[in-house]
């Protein structure tokens, strides 16, 4: 496993369980797991369940709702739920406070046809037993309960609309990821190395050769495996071109990283104990929704505004400036091209956002807290992420805003890229690597495993409403949350 994020510690974790005899290593570049992407102030701490992000339920031609990618990602979050419940089950984590807890879901509209476009969502929503106890209003004292900040000093004639769920989630994907990594180093035979880089990677006969760098005496070596699972997330896309599969090919990264606005101020945090998510801008990418999230870190409650793009040509946080320009060849340089010329209004918000000052930023939020002082509010600099721009025989490149899983013919390589909903579903994704790799295990000795640990694999949760509340009753006393 290359990467210590929430990815490779899933799946090593998993993979483990499946067969206690595997020999696991995972190669960390940094000194600690969790400090890229999956770090907690690096994301959202969504549990990403498509209760409340509108760009999972677009509007179709004919002005109905699409919601089967909102059920999807919901059913992905049900079976990230099901694998935490797992571990707390047989004891390998343990005080699921420390990593999820309870925080209602509300989609937020502005305007007359957003709150049209709304309530047909809610009213096709409500029938799937996936958002069961979803609730829509327009009344603004019944939004003043729910959402008490944003409602302070609105005026009685402002058209606003919203859904709640109280079924959501706030996660610390790093407390979580570290939690694991904890019980693979103390109870099980995975080998993790810290400050460990894997530059290359070649084919061999049986496997793959690595090239791995030890960052702490500057020392390279060799390391083979049969099989190679790339988690690195900013870094997985260059990783995986240096394998020369054909899969890679005309795959490239667009960098884009973020800011926050983040105030901790008691009084305010008192007043917002919700993830508050709109409409992104038009020509904004999916994952800049702007949204008013409670977060809970390390037992403190915080409150979180944004996100507002920046770009730099670094793939990772701790990564370097020429990250984007080494990334560029032969074989993407047409995708490339072609995803920036049919994007230019993403250029065009990108360079707007970064040319944003902290006084303009706190404009944006004062659509949400009229009152907002910019003197509350720190900025706080996000994760970076590497959307993935593949090829596309129309455009030459298309940018895909999703998670993917990459494999070779064979399933002995296996890479994630992208970005959101990402981390709340890597359990599915990882299932994906596994199902794509280890076909003849899954489909034998390893489903009956694989049942004990997901309950729900192999079943469509949208189509088995029973399953579903057994599901969540059981997910909801391990994890100790309120729905």
């Amino acid at each position: 496993m290359i990467g210590g994020g929430i990815m490779s510690a899933t799946l090593a974790t998993i993979l483990h369980e499946l067969d206690p005899q595997l020999n696991i290593a995972i190669f960390e570049r940094l000194g600690r797991f969790a400090k890229e992407s999956t770090a907690a102030w690096n994301n959202a701490g969504t549990g990403h369940s498509a209760f409340c992000e509108l760009n999972y339920t677009p509007e179709k031609a004919d002005g109905s709702i699409d919601i089967s990618k909102a059920e999807g990602i919901a059913e992905q979050f049900e079976v990230s739920k099901q694998f935490w419940s797992f571990l707390i089950h047989k004891n390998y984590i343990d005080t699921p406070q420390d990593f999820v807890n309870s925080c209602p879901h509300l989609s937020l509209v502005f305007g007359q046809n957003d709150a049209d476009f709304l309530k047909k969502r809610f009213d096709n929503m409500s029938k799937s037993v996936l958002f069961a106890g979803m609730e829509f209003s327009t009344d603004h004292e019944k939004l003043r309960e729910w959402i008490p900040l944003v409602m302070s000093k609105r005026n009685k004639s402002e058209v606003l609309a919203a859904t709640k769920m109280d079924a959501g989630t706030d996660v610390n994907f790093g407390t979580l990821t570290r939690k694991m990594g904890r019980h693979l180093i103390t109870n099980t035979n995975v080998e993790i190395f810290l400050y460990t880089e894997v530059k290359d990677i070649d084919p061999i006969a049986n496997g793959w050769k690595m090239r791995v760098k030890d960052r702490t005496h500057n020392i390279k070596h060799d390391v083979s495996a049969d099989f190679v699972f790339i988690g690195a997330g900013g870094y997985a896309l260059p990783l995986l071109e240096s394998s020369d599969i054909e899969e890679s090919a005309g795959y490239g990264g667009f960098p884009v990283s973020g800011q926050w606005l983040v105030t901790h101020n008691p009084e305010l945090v008192d007043k917002h104990e919700a993830k508050v998510y709109t409409q992104a801008p038009v020509g904004a990418p999916p994952m800049s929704v702007p949204h008013l999230d409670l977060r809970i870190i390390d037992g403190k409650k915080a409150l979180l505004f944004g996100p507002f793009a920046g770009f730099s040509t670094k793939f990772l946080k701790e990564g370097s400036y020429l990250d984007l320009p080494e990334s560029v060849n032969t074989k993407n340089i047409k995708s490339l091209f072609g995803a920036w010329w049919h994007n230019l209004p993403l250029t065009k918000y990108l360079i707007q956002q970064v040319a944003m000052n902290k006084a303009q930023r706190v404009q944006h939020l004062r659509e949400f807290v009229k009152d907002a002082k910019e003197e509350d509010w720190d900025l706080k600099i996000a994760g970076q992420r590497v959307q993935i721009i593949k090829k596309d025989d129309k455009d030459g490149g298309k940018l895909e805003f999703g998670t993917e899983v990459v494999t070779n013919k064979s399933g002995t390589i296996a890479s994630l890229l992208g970005a959101s909903p990402g981390a709340s579903t890597a359990v599915s994704a990882m299932i994906t690597v596994l199902e794509k790799c280890f076909p003849e295990k899954m489909n034998n000795e390893w489903n009956h495993k694989l049942k004990d640990i997901i309950p729900s694999y192999g079943t469509k949760l949208s189509e088995n409403p029973e399953m579903v509340n057994r599901l969540r009753a059981y997910s909801k006393e391990k994890l100790k949350l309120k729905y």
